[in-house]
């Protein structure tokens, strides 16, 4: 039996990484991909078909879907958009090339790779296209504006895309995690320095704390990212995908809490919790 083919963005670590063992292990042929060159040279190590991957550059996009095509004879059975990362910030001090730089990423090249490979999907009458999303893209909490949005807007693309791409055979699943045992902290903590050592912003102090929070590892009772993996299994595999999964506890919490609760009591709780925090901070950093 042939092995069915899937192409996965954003395979450096995380969520990514796994999806790409996992899936190696019930026998699909993934193509893994990475922006930088020695995530790629490290992947190909590991047995992955790998080419390297910029979703922000559009000639990277077509320079990747060239090469997978070529090697698959022009097929593909699925397409995971895993690539992204979490700007942090106060609204008020993100700049238009801040937005434009996470909306490229986590929005406009993530669409761009996906209609790319549509046709494909339509000539077989076939097809898996699975956005990893986030309950970031559901609620939207302070200092996380730009990653919110952009996830909200991949939430309302998807569901636009779903209905669309029906009738074509092909089917779109959103995986909404909540907080998952990944290196998206870490890696944020780049994207958030140019931001974090603005004196003159009005939040300074409250980037410093949240800065400080980061640092520290993540309790033993968040998942791993093989729970996510599970999820995506399910939406490659079953003949009935859902058109969302949510994934973790807190994020099944959140969506709840967002259904039945007024919008003020949330911001009330929303408020309530960052003052906790803040507080648990600054004792930290005295210490």
């Amino acid at each position: 039996m042939q092995s069915r083919t899937v192409l996965i963005t954003g395979c450096s670590s995380g969520i990514g990484r796994a999806a790409a063992l996992g899936l190696k292990k019930r026998n699909w042929r993934v193509f893994a991909t990475a922006r930088k060159k020695e995530d790629v040279r490290e992947l190909k190590k590991l047995g992955f078909e790998s080419h390297s991957l910029d979703v922000s550059d559009s000639k990277s996009i077509k320079e990747a879907v060239d090469w997978l095509l070529e090697e698959t004879g022009g097929t593909l059975d699925a397409l995971i958009n895993n690539a992204g990362y979490g700007q942090s910030g106060a609204v008020e001090d993100l700049s238009r090339e801040i937005l434009r730089k996470q909306f490229e990423v986590n929005v406009f090249g993530l669409q761009e790779l996906t209609n790319r490979l549509i046709p494909v999907f339509r000539r077989q009458r076939r097809g898996r296209i699975v956005n990893i999303s986030s309950v970031s893209g559901r609620i939207s909490l302070p200092y996380s504006g730009a990653y919110s949005a952009s996830k909200y807007a991949l939430e309302a693309l998807s569901d636009a895309l779903r209905n669309e791409v029906r009738s074509d055979g092909i089917r779109v699943s959103l995986i909404e995690p909540g907080v998952i045992r990944t290196k998206f902290n870490e890696k944020a903590q780049g994207y958030f320095l140019p931001i974090k050592e603005k004196r003159t912003s009005h939040h300074y102090k409250s980037y410093q704390k949240i800065s400080q929070g980061r640092q520290k590892e993540l309790p033993l009772r968040v998942p791993p990212p093989e729970v996510v993996v599970k999820r995506i299994i399910h939406a490659l595999e079953s003949s009935r995908p859902r058109a969302r999964y949510l994934v973790a506890k807190e994020a099944y919490l959140f969506i709840i809490l967002k259904r039945i609760l007024p919008d003020n009591l949330i911001d009330f709780a929303i408020r309530q919790r960052m003052k906790k925090y803040r507080t648990k901070q600054s004792h930290l950093i005295k210490k």
